[in-house]
C-alpha cells in the first residue's frame, strides 16, 4: 500500500504542539481557580492556534529574557510574573516596551503566578522542601465561593420529579458524581390566607404535613435555573426553596507554608541549607529576640544558639504573612522580602526572618514546572531562561 504525501502532512501536523495544548497543561498544573482574586494569570498574549516548539520559563519576562527567547527561537514564554498585571491604556513600544516587543514578535506569554504558589506541589511547597518541611500546610488556605447548597422542602410523593428537575438543572454534581443529594424527613406548618388554593388542606386552617427537605450542591451561577426547576416540578403552591452561598477550602493548598523541620536546627544550620539550596552566598537575617544577648563587658548583642522545631516558607514578598506563621508556632520564616516594620515585629515575636531577594525564593519552581510540563508535552521543547534573576544583588 502506498501512502500518499499529503497523509504523511497531516500526521505530522496532528503531532505538533499549539500554544492551547500549553495553555491547558499549565491550567491543570496550576488551576486558575486557586490564583488571587486580585492576580491577572493565564494566556496573557498569543494565538491558541499558533504552533509551537520550543517554550522558555522564567519569573521575570524583562527585555534581556525577550532577546534571549528570541535567540532562542522560542514561540511562548512561561512568565511566573504577569507581565500585563494592570488594564493597559495603550501597548506602544515607549508605553509598554516588553508588551510591545513580544506581540510583535509573535510571542505567546502565559503567567501561573499566584496559582501556582496555592497549588499543592508548587511554588511554596518547592520551597518548603528547602528545609525540608514535614506536614507541611498552607499558612493562608485557598477560600473558593463558587457553589451554594439549594434546600426545598416538598411531599414525599413529590419529591423524585423535584429532584429529577433540579439534577436537570444542574444541581448534585460533586466532582465525579452527579445525582447527588441529602434528604430530611419532618413535618411542615402552614395555613392557607384568602384567596390560596393549597395543595393540602383548606384555607384559613392550620396544617401539618409530613415533608422531606430536598438539598443539593449547585454553582452559584446555575442556582436561578435549579430553583426554577424545582419550582416547577413541585406539587405546592408556594415552595419553600432556600439558597446558602458556600465556602469550600481546598484541603493543603494556599499561600505560604508551615511544617515541622525534619530535625531541631539551629539558624545558621538552616541559612546553610538555604543558601546551597537557592545559590546564594548571602541572605539577609533578622534573629528573634529570643536568639539574642546583652553581654555586659562588650555590649554587643551575642547570639544564642536557639533550636527551631517549626518552621514557615512564603515565595515572593509575603512579609505579613509571618503573623500567620507565628500563630501556628513557627519560630523561622523564609521568605523573599519584607517589610521593615514587619521585620521588626517578627523579631519582636521571637521570629527570626531570612529574606532571600524576591525572585531568588520563586525560581526553584522553574525546574519543577519544566518537568511537569515535559509530563505532559513531550514533544515540545523546554529550556529555563539564563537571562532571568533577581534585579537586586548582595554585593
Amino acid at each position: 500500500m502506498v501512502i500518499p504525501h499529503s497523509a504523511f502532512r497531516i500526521i505530522r501536523e496532528e503531532t505538533l504542539v499549539k500554544v492551547e495544548d500549553l495553555e491547558v497543561a499549565l491550567n491543570q498544573i496550576a488551576p486558575p481557580k486557586l490564583a488571587a482574586e486580585w492576580d491577572n494569570i493565564g494566556l496573557l498574549i498569543g494565538d491558541r492556534d499558533a504552533t509551537l516548539r520550543t517554550a522558555m520559563l522564567c519569573i521575570d519576562l524583562t527585555p534581556a529574557v525577550l532577546a534571549e527567547a528570541r535567540a532562542a527561537k522560542a514561540d511562548m514564554v512561561v512568565a511566573y510574573h504577569p507581565p500585563i498585571f494592570k488594564p493597559l491604556a495603550r501597548v506602544t513600544a515607549q508605553a509598554t516596551p516588553v508588551v510591545y516587543q513580544a506581540v510583535r514578535s509573535g510571542l505567546a506569554v502565559y503567567s501561573p503566578h499566584t496559582a501556582l504558589d496555592a497549588v499543592i506541589g508548587g511554588t511554596n511547597d518547592v520551597l518548603a522542601s528547602v528545609l525540608g518541611l514535614k506536614d507541611a500546610a498552607p499558612l493562608e488556605p485557598v477560600t473558593q465561593s463558587g457553589l451554594c447548597k439549594i434546600a426545598a422542602f416538598v411531599q414525599p410523593d413529590n419529591l423524585q420529579a423535584v429532584a429529577e428537575a433540579a439534577w436537570a438543572a444542574g444541581g448534585g454534581h460533586i466532582g465525579n458524581y452527579d445525582r447527588c443529594s441529602f434528604q430530611i424527613r419532618g413535618q411542615g406548618t402552614f395555613r392557607g390566607l384568602a384567596g390560596t388554593n393549597p395543595t393540602i388542606g383548606v384555607t384559613g386552617k392550620d396544617e401539618i404535613t409530613e415533608e422531606v427537605c430536598l438539598e443539593m450542591i449547585a454553582p452559584l451561577t446555575a442556582a436561578p435555573a435549579v430553583v426554577a426547576a424545582m419550582r416547577n416540578a413541585h406539587s405546592y403552591e408556594e415552595p419553600a426553596v432556600d439558597v446558602y452561598p458556600l465556602t469550600d477550602v481546598p484541603q493543603g493548598q494556599g499561600a505560604g507554608r508551615v511544617g515541622q523541620l525534619p530535625k531541631p536546627a539551629s539558624v545558621d544550620e538552616l541559612v546553610r541549607r538555604v543558601k546551597k539550596a537557592i545559590g546564594l552566598k548571602n541572605v539577609l537575617i533578622a534573629r528573634g529576640e529570643a536568639t539574642r544577648k546583652e553581654t555586659a563587658p562588650t555590649g554587643k548583642p551575642a547570639r544564642v544558639s536557639s533550636r527551631h522545631v517549626l518552621a514557615a516558607v512564603a515565595a515572593g514578598s509575603c512579609g505579613s504573612m509571618f503573623k500567620e506563621a507565628i500563630r501556628a508556632g513557627a519560630t523561622f520564616y523564609l521568605t523573599g522580602e519584607m517589610r521593615h516594620h514587619d521585620l521588626l515585629a517578627a523579631t519582636q515575636a521571637g521570629m527570626t526572618c531570612v529574606c532571600v531577594g524576591h525572585s531568588n525564593s520563586e525560581r526553584l519552581t522553574l525546574k519543577m514546572l519544566s518537568a511537569r510540563i515535559q509530563e505532559q508535552l513531550p514533544k515540545l521543547k523546554v529550556v529555563l531562561s539564563k537571562a532571568d534573576r533577581d534585579p537586586l544583588e548582595f554585593a
